[in-house]
């Protein structure tokens, strides 16, 4: 009695392309469209490297006119340098079962400049081992232009930021050297004294924003550099809170505002004998509100009045404090010590509305 012919079960690929519709499974003029309509370019290997087949769409893409003068050829030769040596690990990669991939630029067949996205893979034989290479480039050359040009933009940028940092540093030293020449006279000598200090503020906080192209500056850092000049290594000054960003503005403004009440706590206050100073910020809700808050808070100090009239670093604080940061500045004489609070919506950090 003959045996029963069993009939071998489809493969998923030809069961998924039966499913897709009549006439696609089993049909070489689908896949000679396939292959004609890919903008990538499909090579096929043997195991050493050496071409064997391109498709339609990838001797458009390379444009190749003939591509009998290319076959057999090794492939890492079509490229150079750094790219010749990643070709032959992608190759070595792939005929060892795994998968090679790199970018690079290459020319096409005619001589003109591309860049590839390439992955090189096995196609495996029968016994389950490679017995050929697929090699897929995909074209990126616009890609890489953008990315290229982006990158060159931020390469001018940054020398010029740096240009414009080093003019505006000469424009302070230059405004510096004419206010020391208009302030002669032992007068004037404290004035002379102040404006140096402020314009030195300035200095240094601008620094601080050049390094973040003054879109932003963190607080710590703008707190840490107004208070380097005041603080003498004996921790009569503390300070710390969350990380949180200003805006050029509103660094500027507190650099400022701490210049001066380190000023007035070394002279009059906290600083000027054993006392201490204690900076803090937060971004706690107040009154439900979500809230940020400066305080610059001395105790331990001689015995402090409000004064009678309020002097230049009173005034800038009360103006440019509130302005920047779109809050209000209280400002407490208490017998222990100077407090000056700001309070702001914690929405208006590090927003130029």
């Amino acid at each position: 009695m003959p045996s029963a012919r069993v009939t071998p079960a489809p493969s998923p690929l030809r069961t998924e392309l039966m499913a897709a519709g009549n006439g696609l499974a089993d049909n070489e003029d689908v896949l000679r469209s396939v292959l004609a309509g890919c903008g990538d370019c499909i090579k096929i290997l043997d195991l050493d490297g050496r071409l064997q087949f391109m498709s339609e769409g990838g001797q458009r893409v390379m444009e190749v006119d003939d591509f009998g003068s290319l076959k057999g050829c090794p492939w890492p030769e079509f490229w150079t340098g750094d790219g010749n040596a990643e070709a032959k690990r992608a190759v070595e990669a792939a005929r060892a079962g795994g998968i090679g991939r790199f970018k690079g630029p290459a020319n096409t067949a005619r001589g003109n400049p591309r860049h590839w996205d390439v992955q090189v893979s096995p196609i495996m034989g029968a016994d389950g081992k490679p017995s050929h290479l697929l090699s897929v480039s995909r074209d990126i050359t616009e890609e890489w232009r953008a990315v290229t040009e982006l990158k060159e933009a931020i390469e001018r940028q940054e020398v010029l930021t740096l240009e414009l940092q080093h003019r505006i540093k000469n424009t302070l030293a230059m405004v510096g050297a004419i206010a020391n020449q208009t302030m002669q006279g032992d007068s004037v000598a404290n004035a002379r004294e102040a404006f140096a200090a402020r314009l030195m503020t300035l200095s240094r906080a601008h620094d601080l924003l050049t390094q973040g192209s003054w879109a932003s500056a963190p607080i710590r850092d703008v707190v840490e550099g107004a208070l380097a000049a005041h603080r003498t290594g004996r921790g009569q000054i503390s300070f710390g809170g969350p990380d949180l960003h200003l805006t050029a503005r509103q660094a500027l403004a507190l650099a400022v505002a701490i210049h001066e009440l380190a000023t007035n706590a070394t002279k009059y206050g906290a600083l000027s004998g054993h006392g201490s100073v204690a900076v803090a910020w937060s971004d706690q809700p107040i009154d439900g509100v979500p809230s940020f808050r400066f305080s610059w808070t001395e105790s331990g100090g001689p015995v402090v009045t409000e004064p009678m009239k309020k002097g230049f670093g009173s005034r800038l604080i009360e103006k440019m404090l509130p302005n920047d940061f779109g809050g209000e500045v209280r400002t407490y004489y208490r017998p222990g010590g100077v407090v000056c609070e700001l309070t702001s919506p914690l929405g208006r950090l590090n927003s130029d509305d």
